[in-house]
């Protein structure tokens, strides 16, 4: 079959970004290019890879199949061309909403005391990346430790309520923890960092609205389907037209952690995690909960 590499890269990045607008834009080409690459490799396979529909963009279980095996052969190619080019790099994935400016330092930091090039991947799920080594380190908002996986938490985030902008509660200036569990939780389960099990038995949330990733999430909480909970940085790197972000009083904070397989670790993930901690806001604890209510990190696959 006459598929080129261009294809699967551009299996990669609709997969990833489930958006053709970000795909595009991840790949630095036009949306109508993306489109009929995607359309040339299903011509030439004779399957439907990717389903597509007004409000979203999901790969068909022949397109996740092949992505999966698709992720080797890219990283593959690519480390072959390290090796010739000798221009390493180490691949950070993360979920959504980095917190700014400590990732732009550190990234610069990095770069400069490593001499590699730092390279950012968005990836909803950051466990399976680790583990298909498709990235080196995850920079994550819940504890995915494995057999496979260690992580560990570098500092601690307040939380805030994300509520509809049309909604009753956009005009509020706080809210208490408790009082958001009154109301319908949208969580995102693949990726997110709120979840019920937060909240004391007779507080939690009696309906859950889930989703899968972050554009999902802020949408139907734009939508006023439910309320969110989420780091702060969020609120100033990941803001949304539709919705307002409301400081929580007595609300669990939020981990930020780093991942990185178990077997894997080399001097160029030790010098991220050094500069990752160097590069940390003094205002926010380091390594230890602030004081007040602690988060239990949830658990991975079960948080929103």
């Amino acid at each position: 079959m006459d598929i080129e590499l261009r294809h699967l890269r551009a299996l990669e990045a609709v997969g990833d970004q489930q958006s053709f607008t970000r795909a595009a834009q991840a790949l630095h080409i036009t949306q109508p290019a993306l489109s009929r690459t995607i359309q040339q490799l299903e011509s030439r396979l004779g399957v439907s890879l990717v389903d597509r529909t007004s409000r979203s963009v999901r790969l068909t279980p022949r397109g996740r199949r092949l992505l999966s095996r698709s992720r080797v052969i890219l990283k593959d190619v690519q480390q072959a061309l390290e090796e010739v080019s000798g221009e390493p790099e180490l691949r950070v994935g993360f979920p959504w909403a980095l917190p700014d400016p400590w990732i732009s330092q550190t990234t610069a930091h990095f770069e400069t005391v490593s001499g590699l090039d730092l390279r950012l991947a968005r990836r909803d799920d950051v466990h399976e990346a680790l583990v298909e080594k498709t990235i080196d380190v995850a920079v994550c908002r819940d504890d995915i430790s494995s057999e496979a996986v260690h992580c560990t938490v570098l500092m601690w985030e307040p939380r805030v309520a994300a509520v509809s902008a049309r909604g009753p509660l956009a005009h509020r200036s706080s809210m208490s923890w408790n009082e958001l569990g009154k109301y319908p939780l949208v969580i995102n389960t693949v990726s997110g960092n709120t979840g019920p099990a937060l909240w004391e038995r007779g507080h939690r949330p009696r309906r859950i609205v889930e989703c899968r990733n972050y554009d999902e999430w802020v949408a139907l909480v734009a939508a006023g389907r439910g309320v969110g909970a989420t780091p702060r940085s969020a609120a100033f790197t990941h803001g949304h037209s539709g919705v307002e972000f409301i400081p929580l009083e007595d609300a669990p904070p939020v981990p930020l952690c780093i991942a990185w397989l178990r077997d894997g670790e080399n001097s160029a993930i030790r010098t991220f995690r050094e500069v990752s901690v160097a590069n940390l806001p003094e205002r926010l604890s380091l390594l230890t909960p602030p004081k007040g209510p602690v988060c239990p990190l949830p658990q991975r696959g079960r948080s929103g």
